[in-house]
């Protein structure tokens, strides 16, 4: 039995020699919707690539589901930040979709009939099942986010990380994210999304990992949701979010 979703030991990572993650460990039991949050230049993103692999780690140590990612990539769905994504990219919504399926099919095998129907649930679940026929570059911001989310769907993963999914997108659409996420966690799947704004920390999440390149606090939200804690990491920002009316 495997006793964590994800466990880091004494993770780092650089950029051109400058250190942007310092060893960073901790350990997500599995069913946890966990928020990255920090400042900006925190390390948020960094870090979420470095657990996948998706960036060289200088040094540590991840294990998913007890494993290295590269044994369970098929079980880890992930959703970029928007701006990382060609959106001039000539595919339409359904195929989009359909790639969150090919991690399960054999070798030089297709998407069929099958593979389609369930790329249709995947997204008649996040609302978008009326574009399936649209170019991805025709929607707004936060319908391209549903569908990247029906792509990780579709993947049926057991891991789910997104990177900023809420930036760009309108209330309803954050809304139909949150509400689906939060289903995903009830399934017993864990995920992890970097997130900027700290007045949904409380609403959206089970736990909360805060960054300003070392971790500075890591455990459920009442426990590191404290004005203390956010400041240590904030610093001179910690006013100016009293200002806006962050509840801490």
């Amino acid at each position: 039995m495997v006793d964590h979703a994800i466990s880091i030991n004494d993770l780092h990572v650089s950029y051109h020699g400058n250190e942007a993650v310092k060893g960073i460990s901790l350990s997500v039991d599995a069913g946890n919707l966990v928020g990255i949050i920090g400042p900006n230049g925190a390390g948020k993103s960094t870090f979420l690539k470095a657990m996948l692999n998706l960036i060289p780690r200088d040094k540590g140590e991840v294990k998913v589901l007890g494993k290295s990612i590269k044994d369970v990539r098929k079980n880890i769905a992930y959703v970029p930040q928007r701006n990382d994504i060609d959106w001039d990219f000539p595919i339409t919504v359904i195929d989009a979709v359909l790639l969150g399926t090919y991690p399960h099919l054999k070798p030089f095998r297709r998407p069929k009939k099958q593979e389609k129907a369930w790329a249709l649930q995947c997204l008649e679940r996040v609302g978008m099942q009326d574009f399936s026929k649209r170019q991805i570059g025709e929607l707004s911001g936060g319908q391209q986010q549903r569908v990247f989310l029906a792509r990780a769907l579709a993947q049926q993963a057991d891991l789910f990380f997104l990177d900023e999914p809420f930036v760009g997108v309108d209330v309803s659409s954050e809304e139909t994210i949150v509400n689906i996420l939060k289903e995903l966690c009830q399934q017993g799947k864990t995920v992890i999304v970097v997130h900027h704004d700290l007045s949904k920390a409380n609403d959206y999440f089970h736990q909360l990992i805060l960054l300003n390149k070392e971790l500075v606090g890591f455990g459920p939200v009442k426990d590191v949701f404290k004005p203390e804690i956010i400041e240590r990491a904030y610093k001179g920002q910690f006013a100016f979010m009293n200002e806006m009316g962050v509840s801490l």
